[in-house]
């Protein structure tokens, strides 16, 4: 095998990411990959069963369980938990800034799948949202600083107690409950971070505290039982309320929302308040420079317009093969 003998910086990188690819990186990528495949799979099939569900019961958006009789929306729970089990087995393997972005590929499984399977079309500018989506959060998590080695669970409980996290997480529940409460009734139907909004923000603790209960299942399986101890109950807890909310209210968004449009913008939100969570709670802020704290705005930057084009273009796919549109003789006369 040739290598190139320049001295450029794309040889030189390339050379280097071959190097630094070892057989446990390669069986973390191929976690990742299998995990995002699942996950974006698990959309499409949870929403065919919400759909059957919904023609003999009380559709999710509005408040109904149906589809808890409906297999298919099983069989994509038990696909999205497959995929999470890749994941979460990902990290064990290879770094964070490996498999963190590889996430933004169930995006695109998600929009794909949808476009075939359940006729969901994408506009051109709904798939240019989808890219700023991927590009801008791959470049957060990327430039993210890495975070401080964790080895108990009373660790983690220091730095969950911490004056900064006790206020993000307070501010995170007063936010939810005022969307469940005032919000989602008026505006649930009719704008969809009302119910992404919820499962993010709740996704951000839940993190929180599966990196907590993961480090007690990791600790207590090497002989020290970390169950002994209340807190990490309390963090099971949480892991807990905070999955059946999540749950609930993507149920709601996917039976009232495009598949298409859902999946990237809960993906930029969710991904978003994760690292900003994790910022708080372990304080990675200190080892960042100007570069990064650059790169990572730009990253924002670029979210927030795909975000935009997403919000804009969410039903012109659908309406692409339908009637012309006939301008009246008043907006005529204004062009």
């Amino acid at each position: 095998m040739r290598f190139c003998r320049s001295k450029c910086c794309w040889c030189v990188g390339i050379q280097a990411s071959a190097m630094a690819m070892s057989a446990d990186n390669i069986r973390g990528f191929a976690l990742a990959l299998s995990s995002s495949f699942f996950i974006g799979s698990s959309f499409i099939v949870k929403k065919i069963g919400l759909k059957k569900a919904g023609t003999y019961g009380v559709r999710a958006g509005s408040g109904g369980f149906s589809y808890l009789y409906e297999p298919f929306w099983w069989l994509g729970m038990i696909t999205m938990i497959v995929g999470e089990i890749a994941n979460f087995s990902a990290y064990a393997f290879a770094p964070a800034i490996l498999v963190t972005p590889l996430g933004a590929l169930s995006i695109i499984v998600s929009a794909v799948l949808a476009h075939f399977v359940l006729d969901e079309k994408l506009h051109i500018f709904g798939v240019l949202g989808c890219i700023l989506c991927v590009v801008g959060s791959t470049s957060i998590v990327i430039h993210a600083p890495k975070e401080i080695n964790v080895e108990s669970v009373k660790q983690v409980w220091n730095l969950a107690t911490e004056p900064g996290f006790i206020v993000y997480s307070c501010v995170v529940v007063i936010v939810v409950l005022v969307l469940i409460i005032q919000f989602t009734p008026r505006y649930g139907q009719t704008h969809m971070v009302v119910y992404v909004g919820i499962c993010s923000m709740m996704g951000s603790l839940t993190v929180m505290s599966v990196k907590a209960l993961g480090i007690a299942l990791k600790l207590t399986f090497s002989g020290m039982n970390q169950f002994v101890f209340v807190q990490t109950w309390f963090f099971t807890v949480v892991v807990l309320i905070c999955c059946f909310l999540q749950l609930n209210y993507l149920n709601k968004a996917l039976d009232t929302f495009t598949t298409a449009v859902i999946s990237p913008v809960y993906y930029v939100m969710f991904t978003t308040l994760t690292i900003f969570a994790s910022m708080i709670m372990f304080k990675d802020w200190a080892s960042q420079n100007a570069s990064q704290i650059v790169t990572e705005l730009c990253g924002f930057v670029t979210i927030l317009s795909g975000t935009f084009l997403l919000h804009k273009t969410k039903d012109m796919g659908n309406s692409m093969n339908t009637e012309p549109i006939i301008f009246s003789e008043t907006e005529l006369s204004h062009h």
